[in-house]
């Protein structure tokens, strides 16, 4: 199948019972059985789910992969990839990492001896170098970053790898920009909470792979530990991935647009987005992605954390939220938002200063978000 026809139909046909278009809502915890042992593939919904099911095959499928597997939030998936590691053991990332990541990394998993080394993966010597001094189980990649918008060479990466597991966050670009898997990657993730869901109304995270010694053990772990997707939160993700590929190319073409306005303007200091061709990464992303994806970040020539905020609430269409990848326009702060987890001089350390503005480009008029926007940054000095 072609991509477009793939998010239509993926995981999903008419329901053999009704012939209902759409796969039925399981509201359901248990199932009767034949005999003690004997089902018809399912016995608890904490193990497996019918709607959940179809969830889990779809993004198999659109990742190009053998496994998929449906958990409660993008954390909870996060988690359970975690698990996977043992006292002791040692993961490569970046300082970069969505907040919640860093926090779980920090916060709870350090208390077990897992420890994290950090390098910027845009210095591929520097990877190399890391990799040839220590033994790593994991590395953790995220590109496009949050909320910097740099660039990994996916590829060029997991030729360095040697045994550690590449696990990489596609949360930003979805399966319609990119597929980490098919560039080398063993494990990507997903926030589907953000463009895969599309809609700002579900909370569910997901994971994808080829091997099957390490997608057996994330089924033992996701049975275990229970953090499951409930069948409503899996329907709702399942719906909106069928409009994916139209929602995705709005976003990418609105968020070019503006930021090509955002890079021309005299109150902008410097402009985050991997479609303008000044972007540090721009040949990597044009290499590596289908297109540039609907988030930018932004900061202001004044560098005053009061403007910042002033701008933050003189936008009308933009809403001050947190996540991402809805068709409606958002607006954050990571210093203060999504990154307040990381110490400040951590975030500073990863360019994410005090006057950072990120921005999640939806599908409305792009003449309305440039004039919105623009009304912003006339608010400031």
């Amino acid at each position: 199948m072609e991509k477009d026809t793939l998010f239509v139909h993926a995981g999903t046909e008419p329901d053999p019972t009704t012939g209902a278009i759409m796969t039925p809502v399981y509201f359901t915890s248990t199932y009767v059985q034949e005999e003690p042992g004997k089902h018809k593939g399912y016995e608890y919904s904490r193990t497996a789910n019918p709607t959940r099911t179809a969830l889990e095959n779809a993004i198999a499928q659109l990742e190009y992969a053998k496994y998929g597997l449906a958990f409660a939030s993008g954390m909870a998936a996060t988690d359970a990839i975690l698990k996977l590691l043992k006292p002791n053991d040692k993961i490569l990332t970046s300082y970069d990492v969505y907040g919640g990541t860093f926090r779980i990394f920090d916060k709870v998993y350090k208390k077990f001896n897992i420890s994290f080394d950090f390098v910027d993966f845009q210095d591929l010597q520097a990877v190399k170098n890391k990799l040839n001094e220590n033994s790593y189980s994991l590395i953790w990649l995220e590109t496009p970053t949050n909320p910097l918008l740099k660039i990994y060479d996916i590829k060029a990466i997991a030729e360095l790898k040697k045994d550690a597991i590449l696990v990489t966050d596609n949360t930003f670009a979805s399966p319609f920009l990119q597929n980490p898997l098919l560039l080398g990657a063993d494990i990507v993730v997903h926030s589907a909470t953000k463009y895969l869901g599309g809609h700002s109304d579900v909370v569910l995270g997901a994971i994808a792979l080829n091997d099957e010694k390490i997608a057996e053990e994330l089924y033992f772990i996701q049975n275990s530990t229970g953090g499951v997707a409930g069948p409503m939160d899996a329907y709702l993700v399942l719906r909106g991935i069928k409009t994916l590929h139209v929602r995705m190319e709005k976003h990418c073409y609105n968020a070019q647009r503006l930021a090509e306005f955002l890079s021309k303007h005299p109150k902008v200091k410097k402009v985050y987005y991997p479609g303008l061709p000044k972007h540090p990464n721009h040949e990597i992303a044009k290499k590596q992605m289908k297109d540039f994806g609907g988030m930018i970040s932004f900061e202001l020539n004044s560098d005053k954390l009061e403007d910042a905020f002033k701008f933050m609430k003189s936008v009308k269409i933009f809403s001050l939220a947190e996540s991402l990848g809805g068709v409606e326009s958002l607006i954050s702060h990571p210093a203060s938002m999504t990154h307040a987890a990381i110490p400040e001089e951590e975030r500073l350390k990863a360019g994410i200063s005090n006057t950072l503005i990120r921005l999640s480009v939806g599908i409305e008029h792009i003449e309305d978000i440039i004039k919105d926007v623009e009304r912003g940054l006339e608010s400031v000095n």
